[in-house]
C-alpha cells in the first residue's frame, strides 16, 4: 500500500489558513488598515470598488518597506514584531503574527507599491495565488499602497458565501469605524465606488465619534476618564435618552485595539441601570490603557477577542468609572440646539418672561398653594385632569388625541362570526387594551400588538407586488443620515417605495424625502425614517429573518399605534375589525397574543359561582 499522508503545497495551506484570517472584504480592510497604523501613518486612504469584491486598496503615507522587506511581508510568519515568545505578551502594535498579507496574497491578486523616505526609489510586487509575478523598482509616494483586487477569484466556492454589496459594504464601515475611531489624529478616507464615504480630518476623539456615528451625539456626550496605577479608562458614554434599541453604537478599546467583551458590556449596563429601559442599549466609547503583560490578545485570529489576566478588577474598574462619569452631569435632559422645533416654537421657550406673565403665574392658586403655608388644601383640580368617573365611561364619550392617526378605512365586514357582539361599545383601559364584548364574555385586545399584525400583513403584501399609496410631499425633505445608517437606507430604497416611502439619494450620505405613506405626519418624516432604520438594525443580529421581513417588521413596528395613544369607538372598531380579518389575528409578529379570551363561565369560576 503507498503512503498517503503528504505535506500541503504552500499555496493551499496558506488557502486554507486564510480562511482564519480573511473571511471577507471587510477582513481584509481590517488588517490593511492596521498594518497602515502600526507603519506610522498620518494619513490612510481606502477605496473599494462593489463592495471590495472587485477592489480594496489601502493607500498611506507611513515609513515604507526596502524591497527585501516588501518581499518578505508577504511570507507566512514573517513579522518584525517579535522575535521570542515573551514578545507577545509586550505587544502595542495592531498586528503581530505576520499572517494578514500572506492571507491576503494566498485569495486574491495583490499590487504592492511602497517607499522609504531615504529611498530614490520604490518597489513594486505583484502576486497572485501565493507566488510573486513580478517585482520591480517603480517611482512612487513616500509610504504604501497596496491593492487587493477580485478577493477569492481563485476559491470560487468561498466567493459564492460572500453576501450582497449592501451586506459587506456595511461590514466594511463596521471595520473602518473601529479603527478610525480609535486613532482620532490620523486623517481617513473611506471611498466606495469612486465616491466618498467618510472624510475624517485629525482632531479630537470626541470629533470623531460624532463624525463617524452621527451629529445627533454632538451634546449628549460624557467624558469619562479615571486613572489609577493599575489602569487607565478615558472615553465617552451617551446619555441616557440616546439609549437605542440596538447594540450597535457600543465600542471597547483595549491598548487602542477593538474588542468585543460581553463580560464587560455587562458591566456598563450595570453602570446605567435603572437610567434606561432594559430592552434599551447606551452608547459607549470605551478606551482601557494597561500593561500589555496583564492581559493576552493572541487567543483568536481577528485578536479581537482577548484575556485580561485579572478581568474582574477590570470589570469593577469599568463600571465605577461609568457611574462616575453619570454622576457628574445633570441626567435631566436639557434643552440643545437639536432640541425639536416644534417645541422652540411653544410660547414658554421661544419668548421672554414678561411683567405680566410673571403676576399672572405667581397669582394662581397653584403657585400659592406651594409657596404660602397652610395652602395645600385650597389647590384646585385642574381642567384638564376632568372627573375620576371619566376613566370608567365609554371610550365614544372621551375626546380622542389620535384623530391624527387613521386607521385605514376598509368596507364594512360582518365581525360576529369572531364572536364579537356587533353595534356595542368598546371600552379602552390605560390606553393600552381594548375591552371587546362577545356572546359568551369578552376579548382583551392589545392595541399596538393588533396593530402590528394588520400592518405586518399589509406591509408584506405591499413588498410582494401590492404596492401603497404615497402621500407626496409638498415640501420635500432632505435628510442626513450617519455613513452607516446611508448605507443601509440605500439598500432599502426599493422596499421601502413599495411600502410608501419615496426617497432619493442626493448627494454624500443624504436623502431626499419625496412622499411617504398617509399616516406620516408632515415634519414627522425623518423621524419616522430613523426609526425604522434603528429598529431594522435592532432585527439585523435575527440570522432567521431575510433582508425584506427585517424590513417588514420594523415598518410594522414603527406604524403601529402605540400605549398610550387614546382611540375613539370608530377607530377601536375599525381596529378590532381589521384584526380579525387577518390570516394570524391571534399573534403579534414576534408570537405575543395579540388578544385574550375571557368567558363568561370562566369569569364565574374565579369569582366562585
Amino acid at each position: 500500500m503507498p503512503d498517503i499522508i503528504h505535506l500541503l503545497p504552500d499555496n493551499i495551506a496558506n488557502q486554507i489558513a486564510a480562511g482564519e484570517v480573511i473571511q471577507r472584504p471587510a477582513s481584509a480592510v481590517k488588517e490593511l488598515l492596521e498594518n497602515a497604523v502600526d507603519a506610522g501613518a498620518d494619513d490612510i486612504r481606502l477605496m473599494i470598488q462593489d463592495a471590495g469584491k472587485a477592489l480594496v486598496q489601502v493607500i498611506d503615507n507611513g515609513k515604507g518597506m526596502s524591497d527585501t522587506d516588501a518581499r518578505m511581508a508577504f511570507e507566512r510568519h514573517a513579522t518584525s514584531k517579535i522575535s521570542q515568545i515573551d514578545d507577545l505578551f509586550r505587544i502595542r502594535t495592531m498586528g503581530f503574527r505576520g499572517e494578514a498579507l500572506a492571507s491576503i496574497a494566498a485569495v486574491a491578486q495583490v499590487t504592492l507599491k511602497t517607499k522609504r523616505a531615504e529611498d530614490s526609489n520604490g518597489t513594486m510586487l505583484e502576486i497572485e495565488n501565493s507566488k510573486v509575478t513580478l517585482q520591480e523598482p517603480v517611482a512612487t509616494n513616500n509610504g504604501t499602497s497596496i491593492a487587493m483586487k477580485n478577493l477569492f477569484f481563485n476559491v470560487p466556492a468561498r466567493r459564492n458565501f460572500l453576501k450582497s454589496n449592501a451586506a459587506e459594504l456595511r461590514h466594511i464601515v463596521d471595520e473602518f469605524t473601529r479603527v478610525a475611531m480609535a486613532f482620532p489624529h490620523i486623517f481617513f478616507s473611506l471611498s466606495s465606488n469612486g465616491q466618498e464615504v467618510f472624510h475624517l480630518e485629525k482632531g479630537s476623539l470626541k470629533q470623531r465619534i460624532v463624525q463617524l456615528l452621527g451629529n445627533h451625539y454632538n451634546a449628549r456626550l460624557v467624558s469619562v476618564q479615571e486613572q489609577t496605577d493599575y489602569m487607565n479608562i478615558t472615553g465617552f458614554v451617551g446619555k441616557p435618552e440616546t439609549a437605542k434599541k440596538t447594540r450597535g453604537d457600543q465600542y471597547f478599546f483595549v491598548n487602542s485595539r477593538f474588542i468585543k467583551s460581553a463580560y464587560l458590556n455587562h458591566s456598563v449596563m450595570q453602570a446605567f441601570q435603572d437610567l434606561v429601559p432594559k430592552d434599551s442599549f447606551p452608547m459607549y466609547a470605551l478606551f482601557i490603557d494597561l500593561d500589555p503583560e496583564q492581559l493576552d490578545i493572541n487567543v483568536h485570529p481577528t485578536k479581537q477577542e482577548i484575556k485580561f489576566e485579572d478581568e474582574k478588577i477590570v470589570y469593577a474598574f469599568v463600571q465605577s468609572a461609568v457611574k462616575h462619569a453619570l454622576a457628574q452631569f445633570s441626567i435631566t435632559p436639557t434643552l440643545d440646539f437639536d432640541l425639536d422645533v416644534d417645541i422652540q416654537r411653544l410660547d414658554s421657550v421661544s419668548k421672554p418672561v414678561t411683567d405680566e406673565s410673571r403676576h399672572i403665574a405667581s397669582s394662581s392658586s397653584l403657585y400659592q398653594g406651594f409657596t404660602k403655608k397652610h395652602q395645600a388644601h385650597f389647590i384646585e383640580p385642574s381642567k384638564e385632569m376632568g372627573h375620576w368617573k371619566d376613566f370608567f365611561e365609554p371610550a365614544s364619550k372621551q375626546a380622542s388625541s389620535a384623530d391624527q392617526y387613521r386607521l385605514p378605512i376598509h368596507e364594512k365586514k360582518e365581525a360576529s362570526a369572531e364572536g364579537i357582539r356587533p353595534d356595542t361599545d368598546f371600552y379602552q383601559v390605560q390606553e393600552s387594551y381594548i375591552i371587546v364584548p362577545t356572546h359568551d364574555g369578552y376579548r382583551l385586545v392589545q392595541q399596538q400588538l393588533a396593530h402590528e399584525r394588520i400592518l405586518y400583513e399589509r406591509f408584506s403584501q405591499a413588498v410582494a407586488g401590492k404596492p401603497m399609496a404615497t402621500q407626496q410631499s409638498l415640501f420635500p425633505v432632505t435628510m442626513e443620515m450617519a455613513p452607516a445608517d446611508a448605507v443601509i437606507l440605500g439598500e432599502l430604497l426599493p422596499d421601502l417605495q413599495h411600502a410608501g416611502y419615496l426617497l432619493e439619494p442626493f448627494g454624500k450620505n443624504s436623502f431626499i424625502v419625496q412622499g411617504t405613506p398617509a399616516d406620516v405626519e408632515t415634519g414627522n418624516e425623518k423621524a419616522a425614517i430613523e426609526k425604522i432604520i434603528e429598529q431594522y438594525k435592532h432585527f439585523s443580529s435575527d440570522l432567521r429573518f431575510s433582508k425584506r421581513e427585517k424590513l417588514i417588521r420594523s415598518l410594522a413596528w414603527q406604524h403601529a399605534i402605540k400605549e398610550g395613544t387614546r382611540l375613539t369607538q370608530k377607530e377601536m372598531h375599525r381596529l378590532v375589525e381589521d384584526l380579525f380579518h387577518c390570516e394570524t389575528p391571534n399573534t403579534s409578529p414576534n408570537g405575543r397574543p395579540t388578544y385574550l379570551s375571557f368567558r363568561k363561565q370562566d369569569l364565574d369560576k374565579m369569582f366562585g359561582k
